[in-house]
């Protein structure tokens, strides 16, 4: 598996699925397997628990944002879609929260000037205004605004 020569990204994702699924990062290995992956395509997987699972080796390129991944680190969060109507929905737990504050963390601290956002804020700034705004995103992942959070909680973004 190559080596990112540089990291300047760290991307929330979530695994879009129901709340009630408890997923752990073996079952989306084997997603991403069938998928034609070589590998998971996260670094980090956060469960339902605050889990920390790992995924590939932290400095390996991932395969988790088109056009980004070679410098970047992703970590997705288990959940992202409403239990009853499976549209996307921030739905993480109490958990979850305070294992993402911990993990984004460290991985700030080891890779230093890394800017923290979600998948959707690499969706293409389609009419040049400088902001990715909803009707510009490809998905809605990580169903949470991740650049307000990591704003919030001191993280470069």
């Amino acid at each position: 598996m190559a080596v990112r020569s540089r990291t300047d990204l760290i991307v929330l994702h979530c695994s879009a699925t129901r709340a009630g699924q408890a997923v752990t990062a073996a079952q989306i290995r084997d997603w991403h397997l069938a998928r034609g992956f070589s590998d998971i395509g996260y670094h980090r997987v956060i469960r339902r628990d605050g889990t920390v699972e790992a995924g590939r080796p932290l400095d390996a390129v991932g395969a988790h944002v088109a056009g980004h991944n070679a410098r970047s680190v992703g970590v997705c969060l288990v959940g992202g879609l409403d239990d009853r109507t499976g549209a996307p929905a921030d739905t993480f737990t109490p958990a979850q929260w305070t294992a993402l504050r911990a993990l984004v963390g460290e991985l700030v601290a080891r890779y230093p000037g890394a800017r923290v956002l979600g998948h959707r804020d690499l969706s293409p700034d389609l009419d040049g205004d400088g902001v990715v705004e909803p009707r510009e995103w490809l998905k809605s992942c990580p169903c949470f605004d991740a650049r307000a959070w990591a704003w919030r909680e001191g993280f470069p973004v």
